[in-house]
């Protein structure tokens, strides 16, 4: 095996990022007649963006790496200059190994050429020869699903099709390590699938992966470990659990601050200050017939909310929804469709939902509860909660389980 493909705490780094910085300028004169009336105070119509502020990382051979944080947290800026595609401001940058990047849609691809042509193109730009893209050029050609457009225009092409042409040739130029950007959302459930079941493959090769989400469960799944970047700087890296607790502490604080920005100001007309939305506080336990062993098909799940906050709702309801770590939503019900009345909150409040019998495949699932109003508007949402694992026999497979079974009818052809 190669040094590059050792997945262990001793595996050598392969990437480094020394106190990266990166500015963009961001001028405000939009046209060139604002600028020729304002070339003399051209730098005033200038203004600097820091995307990236003195961020500094490692990535160990082997590794899968997420960054997460909110858009314009500087995550994509990030694998750029480790893909090669921005020079950081100040601070340096090292690689090793060959780099593989899909970044963004139709990067790489001219839009005048056709699909055959632009493999070539692309698998250029990653730094492949003619003869090693024409021994994989059937293989790109056949995961991407293409055959009947490989030598169409790809102006013409949808935007899955970009994705799975583009992925396709970067999972066949043999990387050492995968830059894999957001940008693999665009295309369909059955191709998501497909590129889940590359990266997981290529991560039992031991392969560095360095992966772009804002899909949680993925971070959780598949992250040896993750970086948190909050405008343009390192909050967190380490543990993928705690960072994506850590993102989820300032989505909510970025929430209130957008609530409190948003809210409408009244003349208390007494002098009394306002009074500031009061909040509401969940914990959420998930559990199966035994809680420290995994949900098994036929078995019953337990979700346990407990609210507390200085909170009065006279009519409200609240539901609860299972998710797989690919987002798709596998069960959920809510306090109306079990015709179940919530008394008014005044303080504290606690809800047992009991799933029997449930039916699910082996896995890792998240639980997220909605607190609504009469009229069906969230007013608060606790999005993967908590998680909970299954466990199911290996003879099917899939989100949900069931017992197969299978018969069979030989008739000899040389009795007829």
């Amino acid at each position: 095996m190669s040094p590059l493909h050792q997945a262990s705490d001793h595996a050598p780094v392969v990437i480094t990022a020394d106190h990266i910085s990166k500015q963009f300028v961001l001028r405000r004169d939009n046209s060139l007649k604002d600028r020729l009336l304002s070339f003399r105070t051209g730098r005033q119509n200038r203004e600097e963006f820091v995307a990236l502020d003195d961020v500094s990382i490692e990535v160990k051979a082997g590794h899968t790496v997420a960054l997460i944080g909110h858009n314009g947290s500087g995550k994509s800026t990030l694998l750029k200059i480790i893909g090669g595609i921005l020079d950081p401001t100040s601070g340096t940058i090292s690689r090793r190994g060959r780099i593989a990047a899909l970044l963004e849609l139709g990067a790489g691809f001219h839009p005048d050429l056709s699909g055959r042509d632009n493999v070539y193109l692309n698998a250029s730009l990653l730094g492949m020869s003619r003869a090693e893209t024409e021994a994989v050029f059937d293989d790109i050609v056949s995961f991407a699903e293409l055959e009947d457009f490989i030598d169409t225009q790809v102006k013409f092409y949808s935007s899955g099709m970009y994705v799975r042409l583009a992925f396709a040739v970067a999972v066949h130029t043999d990387p050492d390590i995968l830059l894999v950007d957001e940008v693999l959302a665009v295309g369909d459930e059955a191709f998501q699938r497909k590129c889940m079941d590359t990266i997981r493959r290529f991560q039992a090769e031991g392969r560095t992966i360095l992966l772009v989400t804002h899909n949680l469960g993925q971070v959780v799944e598949l992250a040896d470990s993750a970086v948190l970047l909050h405008h343009g700087q390192l909050v967190y890296e380490g543990e993928p659990r705690e960072a994506v607790a850590q993102f989820r502490d300032l989505l909510e604080e970025r929430r209130l601050e957008h609530e409190a920005a948003h809210a409408p100001t009244e003349d208390a007309g007494d002098g009394a200050p306002d009074t500031a939305r009061p909040q509401l506080k969940a914990e959420v336990r998930a559990y199966g017939d035994q809680p420290d062993l995994a949900l098994e098909p036929g078995g019953t799940l337990t979700v346990e909310v407990n609210l507390t906050g200085e909170l009065e709702l006279d009519d409200w309801a609240c539901g609860v929804q299972i998710d797989s770590t690919m987002g798709s939503a596998v069960l959920g019900t809510s306090t109306p469709r079990l015709n179940h009345s919530a008394r008014p909150i005044s303080g504290a409040c606690s809800l047992r939902f009991v799933f029997e019998d449930v039916q699910l495949g082996t896995g890792k699932f998240f639980v997220n509860v909605s607190i609504l109003s009469a009229d069906r508007v969230h007013l608060f949402d606790w999005l993967q909660a908590c998680s909970f694992n299954t466990r199911a026999p290996e003879v099917s497979s899939g989100l949900t389980f069931a017992r197969p079974s299978v018969t069979s009818v030989y008739t000899d052809s040389a009795s007829e």
